[in-house]
Order: C-alpha cells, then structure tokens, then sequence
C-alpha cells in the first residue's frame, strides 16, 4: 500500500515531468516561429549546410577511426616486429651459451678433474693445465658474449684454477644452485640481478650490479653421483640488448620477465620511475596470463596510456615484454582530428559562400517579385513585371501579371456593376411605387365585387394580390418551403376561375419540411407548367385533375417531386423536352428556333430556367429530373440539398 506521503511524491514527480514537456513544447514552437521568419536565402543556406555537414560528419567520423585503428595498428606491428628481432637475438644467445655449456659438459678429461677425491700428482695437474683448461679458456675466447664459463666441484681436493674451475662450496647454498642440482643434468636458466666476485680477491668489495643470466647443468659420473656443475654467464646487456640499450627512447621500454616475475630492464630513463604500480600491475597480468592464457595489452596510468606488447620465450621459460607509450600516437591522431576538423570548417564556410552567391543570383528575381507585390499591397498601380526566363519564379511572374489584369478587370467590372446596382434600385423604387399603386386598385376592385356578392372575384382577387406580393417582396434569392407552397396555392386558385373543374393541389409534406429553405419561385413554374400543358387534348373534359407534391430525404439531400394526372408527354416530346432543359448554350440559326417554338409549347422554358438556377445556387450534380408516360402523367423531381434558411446544411 503507498502511503500519503509516496502518493504526493508521485504527484509532484508527474508535475515536473510534465512541465518540463511544456517548456520544450514551448522552445520548440519558440525555434519554429524564429525559423519561419528567416529569409528563403538564409533558410535554404542553412538546409546546404545541414545536409553537407550530416555526410561529412559520417565520412569524417569513419575517416577518423580508420585513421585511429591504422596509427594504432602500426605501432603495434611495429613494435611487436622489434619484438621479435630481439626475441631472435635472444634465440642466438641461448643457443651459444648451449654450446659453451655443451663443450664442457662433454669433457671427459674435465669431469675426471672434477671428480677426483684424492690429491692429484704435479704432472697431472701441469697435464690437466696444458690441455683441459685451455680448451676451456678457448670456449670462452670463442665466444666473447659469454662472461662467465665455470665449472664447480664436489671434491674438496680439488685445486681450483681461477677464473674457471671452483670448488661447489663456494656457492652451494645458492637458492639457484640448489634448484639446478635437483634437475639432475637438466638445463636450469637463472636471472640474478648482480654478479659477485667468487674469489672474493677484495673483501668487503660491493659486487657489480649488472643484471646477468646463467645456463647450469648438473655433472654426474656415473649417473645419479653429483660431481659437479657446469654454469654459464651472459650479462643481459648482451643477451637482450634492447632491454637494456643506450639509445634512449622515451616512447618504447623494453623488459625481460623471468619464471619467477622478476622485471629486468634499463634502471635510467624508465616507465618504472613515473609509473610506481606499473611493476605490481605487469605481475599481476602475467600472473593471469599463466592461468587463463589471455593477455590484456592496454594499460593506462596517470592519464598516460600504454601498449603491452608480450611474446613468450619458451626455452628459458621467460617472457619478453614491450611497453610502448601511447603519447606519441595520440598526438598523431589529434593532429589528423584537429586537420579533419579544420577541413570541413573550412569546407562549410567555402560552401555557405557559394551558396550565398548562388542563392542571391538565383533569388534575384523572387526578390523583385516581392518587391512588386509589396509596391501593389501599398496601393500603388501595378505596370507590370519582366522576368527573363524561366523557372518557377518566371511562371509565379506570369501568373502573378494574369492575377492583376484579372484583379482590374474584376474591380472595372464591380464599379460597372454597382452603378448598375444604383440604376436598379431606382427602378426598384419605381416599382414599389408602381406595385403600390396596383395593389390599392385590386384593393378598391375586390370591395366592388364584395359590395356586388361576387365572393368567387374576391377571393381570386385576394390571391392574387397575395402572388403580386410574393413576386415583388424579392429580399432574397431563398424562402422558406411554407412560403413557396403557399404561392402556389394562390397561383392554383387564381388558375381555377377558368376550369370547369378546378385544379386539386394535394400535399404530401411533413410538417418539419416546410421549414426547409428553396430557391424563390421554383416551384411555381413546374406547377404552372401542369396547369397549361397537362389536361389539354384528349383529357380536357377530366373531372379530377390533380397535382401530388412528395418530400422524401436520402443521404442529406431533399427531392420534392410534383406529379399531374394529365395527358402526358409521348416518348419524342419527352427527349425534346430534357434536351432542352439541359442545354447548355443558345443558338440563333433557324433550326434552333424551331426547337425553342417546340420547347415553348411543351413548357421547357420555365422548366430550363428552374434547372439552371438550381445548379448555379446549389452545384452541377442538383437539379430537374422529367419523366412521362403518355396518357397517364408527368413527373418533375428536384434534388436540392437539405439546408436551413440561413445557408448552412443540415446535418
């Protein structure tokens, strides 16, 4: 359950996040409205810019690490090919120092020397001296890398002869001696990091400090009877150079790493005296590196990096290590970065010129198009504009000149047509004058016929007088669908004093339609069409004639459709008749008159007139629709959309 206290934490955690979304919300809107307010120059420079900067930030960025990983590889395949050069002097050193031992080893006259136990004869030893140990003394000679050739013994007899055969007492509680007799004739390699005077020729006398290594083998005779050992000496100064070489070089050290970890190397001028935990650090890699067999080469150390190059010397089991500074390679890379930085500087700006020079050639004509449609926003009187060529902003100039003979043209047109607007509402006050005066007469006329009982020319009267008002009260091109009905009643009884039998009007209207707006007088011709043309001829003497008016509602459109009980309209009146509602232009020749006549005595020229106004007020796909069955009745259907008084749909 969270408490009161998680609860409002939670809140106010959700108010923060949701003010910050709003505030970059705003910085966002911020930044959209100060770009959209640049010039099109400066917008389309900076999108060159932007999309050149995008591909030179790939290439740069893969040039960049291509770069890195080539000055890194070389440095690594150019140290690991030192590496092994002095990995191949070492193999040259071990095998020398072999043979020196070898030699003695395989002397039989030295092993009886050291194996003697009693005193030998003067001759002997003057034999041994002659013989032995000048072949010994040339091993040496031969070999001058070599420091040491000794040979110890066993007998506490035997006499030694310096600076080559030495009784075992002298170094017997050697750890290295000891550890090179229990191989039993096997090669032991030691690295001691002095090499003491065993004649001990100045007591007290410090022992020289120079790092050395020894090749012992352990003499028996016969197998299994310790005789002797047979030692070998290099100073590593020779036996690794590299290691230990005068030619300085602040970016490479090179080490030689024994069985037992112990790092030899140059003591001047070295990683060690800056970098305290590098020795406790190398140990502990090749600690691992023993284990597992996985060597990490990177090491980094007071903000310096490192390269640790290591390459097994499996003979001596030892290990030869090349630590290589970074320094010197980073400062390449920066140099190339820095180049690589300064090229595409250089680049962008050089570009955001040109494209600043081209876009003001190019722009050159937009902006004297702008300057034009300001000079006429101003008011001032347009004279025209001259583009050379082409291009959008020649085809905007065409245009733009079209829309201003247009815009005179429409301005001409509307002074014309308000001086005309003028003129007719004179004549409009004239007819009110003249409507006025007409309605006071069929006024003084319809109290004649009430004074004289004649109901029939009252009321006929009273009709018409209301169809002269609905006709000259013109406030608009709409009206209500009630007023329009109401007209054609009047219409129909006005129509009626002249038949037999009088015209039936038979409405099937919802109430909720007559609401509906219609086009003023667009019913009342299709009825007055009915009413001339419908019960002539055959069905002149029709006891029942009628016209049915039904509303019906489909998809948001309203058909009104008004049908009569009359003769009809045979199947060739029928396409003349829609043929004549439909056109689209008048002609004047003689054939088109006689169609005119025909379409007259059909009553297709109300019916015309109706279906124009329709697709002029609502749109092409309203309008009349005429169907006819000859001798039974005729059909007029309007679609018009279903809108209030006012304009706007009805949902």
């Amino acid at each position: 359950m969270l408490s009161i206290h998680d609860i409002s934490e939670v809140n106010v955690e959700e108010v923060k996040r949701e003010n910050l979304r709003e505030r970059s919300r705003d910085i966002w809107n911020s930044f959209l409205y100060w770009w959209g307010r640049r010039s099109l120059q400066s917008r389309l420079i900076a999108a060159y810019v932007f999309i050149i900067i995008g591909p030179c930030l790939l290439v740069s960025v893969y040039f960049y690490e291509s770069i890195n990983n080539t000055y890194f590889r070389d440095a690594v395949e150019k140290n690991e090919y030192l590496l092994q050069m002095e990995k191949l002097h070492i193999h040259n050193q071990i095998e020398a120092m072999e043979r020196a031992a070898q030699m003695a080893y395989s002397d039989s006259d030295v092993k009886d020397f050291l194996a003697n136990e009693t005193e030998p004869m003067l001759e002997d030893l003057v034999d041994f001296n002659t013989n032995a140990y000048v072949n010994m003394t040339r091993i040496q000679f031969n070999n001058p890398n070599i420091e040491h050739l000794r040979l110890y013994s066993k007998s506490k007899t035997m006499h030694e002869i310096w600076p080559i055969l030495f009784r075992e007492e002298r170094v017997s509680s050697e750890p290295w001696y000891q550890k090179a007799q229990q191989l039993e004739g096997q090669e032991y390699w030691s690295f001691q990091r002095s090499d003491p005077d065993l004649m001990q020729r100045y007591l007290g006398a410090p022992t020289e400090s120079l790092p050395k290594v020894s090749l012992l083998r352990e003499m028996s005779r016969p197998a299994g009877n310790h005789i002797g050992m047979v030692q070998v000496d290099m100073m590593l100064n020779r036996f690794t150079p590299k290691t230990y070489t005068d030619v300085r070089d602040n970016q490479t050290q090179m080490f030689l790493v024994d069985g037992e970890l112990q790092l030899f190397t140059r003591p001047d001028q070295s990683f060690l005296q800056d970098n305290e935990e590098m020795a406790s650090v190398i140990t502990e890699r090749y600690k691992t590196f023993k284990a597992t067999g996985e060597w990490d080469s990177s090491y980094t150390a007071n903000g310096k990096s490192y390269l640790l190059i290591n390459t097994p010397l499996e003979r001596i089991d030892a290990y030869l290590l090349n630590v290589v500074s970074t320094e010197g390679v980073l400062k390449d890379i920066s140099r190339t970065r820095n180049f690589i930085i300064g090229a595409n500087i250089g680049f962008i700006i050089l570009l955001t010129l040109i494209a600043y020079v081209m876009n003001a050639f190019i722009l050159k004509n937009l902006r004297r198009l702008t300057e034009t449609m300001k000079s006429v926003r101003r008011g001032e009187a347009y004279s025209g504009i001259t583009i050379q060529g082409g291009g959008e902003v020649g085809e905007l100039a065409h245009h733009f000149s079209k829309l201003m003979n247009t815009i005179n043209t429409l301005v001409a047109q509307a002074v014309s047509k308000q001086a005309l607007s003028k003129e007719a509402e004179l004549r409009t006050l004239h007819n009110q004058i003249d409507a006025h005066f007409l309605y006071n007469t069929l006024e003084n006329i319809k109290m004649l016929a009430e004074i004289e009982n004649q109901r029939t020319i009252s009321d006929a009267l009273t009709s018409l007088g209301g169809m002269m008002r609905y006709n000259f009260k013109w406030s608009g091109e709409y009206v209500k669908l009630r007023d329009e009905v109401r007209h054609i009643e009047n219409y129909i009884e006005v129509m009626n004093i002249r038949f037999e039998y009088p015209v039936k009007l038979v409405l099937h209207i919802e109430p909720r339609y007559l609401e509906l707006e219609v086009l003023k007088m667009s019913l009342q011709p299709i009825v007055e069409n009915s009413v001339k043309h419908a019960w002539n001829g055959e069905k002149e003497n029709l006891e029942d004639p009628n016209i049915h008016i039904h509303i019906s509602e489909t998809e948001g459109d309203i058909s009104i459709e008004l049908r009569d009980n009359g003769i009809g309209l045979t199947p060739e009146r029928l396409v003349a008749l829609n043929e004549a509602i439909y056109a689209k232009d008048e002609c004047c020749d003689s054939s088109c008159e006689q169609k005119k006549d025909v379409n007259r005595r059909a009553g297709g020229i109300g019916l015309r007139n109706v279906h124009q106004r329709l697709q002029i007020f609502y749109g092409e796909e309203y309008g009349l629709v005429v169907q006819s069955e000859a001798g039974s009745w005729t059909m007029v259907r309007l679609t018009l959309p279903k809108v209030l008084l006012t304009g706007e749909k009805q949902p």
